[in-house]
């Protein structure tokens, strides 16, 4: 979800109900029982399942947050839907509000994201005319030996984004694991470009760098 709240209200989804809820502090909303799938929370609280709650928040978050979003439900690590069915419950909701947003986001989703600012960063660099790069691809060395992921890939330039948030620099333990597996991308001759959340907001700086280093291994703008 959005760091940024949409709103500070509760949503409550009734299921074969003939209106939806009207309270104070509640937007109500009406969903039928084929569509709707209920799961538990570890509170006892109904709610619905993660791609439902994804397409119910197409009409309250931008594209990009729904971009996001999607790529969180479809993760590296202990994913929660596949893009299939992703696909499935968009074609569900056919002519409802929302549904437009929704399959916009959708062809820009990709799997095997690890975290937003990363998703946030593959969008950056599509949307200024680079190659699409690999989602946390495998990096091989000389020899073909697997020795990391790499956040954004581009395998045929052994060029890499990596995407450093801040927690990589305040955990001591993670920070020295990042030093190694750095030096072994390195000395596999890929050229690794390090991303922070500054040069993230400097766009251009951060389009100039990618340019140099793709330019240097032989690619051409179309």
């Amino acid at each position: 979800m959005p760091a940024r709240q949409p709103d500070s209200a509760l949503h409550v989804t009734s299921r074969g109900a003939a209106r939806a809820m009207r309270r104070p502090g509640v937007v109500g909303h009406l969903e039928s029982s084929a569509l709707a799938e209920v799961r538990m929370t570890r509170s006892g609280l109904p709610a619905s399942a993660p791609v439902d709650a994804w397409c119910e928040s197409a009409a309250l978050v931008n594209i990009d947050e729904l971009i996001v979003m999607g790529d969180g439900l479809v993760r590296r690590r202990d994913p929660l839907a596949t893009l299939e069915q992703l696909d499935h419950a968009v074609d569900a909701r056919h002519g409802r509000r929302g549904t437009a947003t929704l399959r916009m986001a959708l062809p820009q989703i990709r799997a095997n994201s690890d975290s937003a600012r990363e998703t946030l960063l593959r969008l950056a660099v599509t949307r200024a005319g680079f190659p699409e790069p690999a989602v946390n691809a495998l990096l091989r060395d000389q020899m073909g030996r697997v020795i990391a992921h790499g956040d954004l890939v581009w395998p045929e330039f052994r060029v890499v984004l990596e995407y450093e948030g801040r927690h990589h620099a305040e955990d001591g333990r993670q920070f020295a694991i990042d030093i190694r597996r750095l030096d072994r991308i390195a000395e596999a001759h890929y050229r690794v470009i390090r991303v922070d959340r500054m040069l993230m907001a400097a766009h251009a700086d951060l389009v100039r760098t990618i340019a140099r280093a793709l330019t240097a291994a032989g690619w051409r703008p179309e």
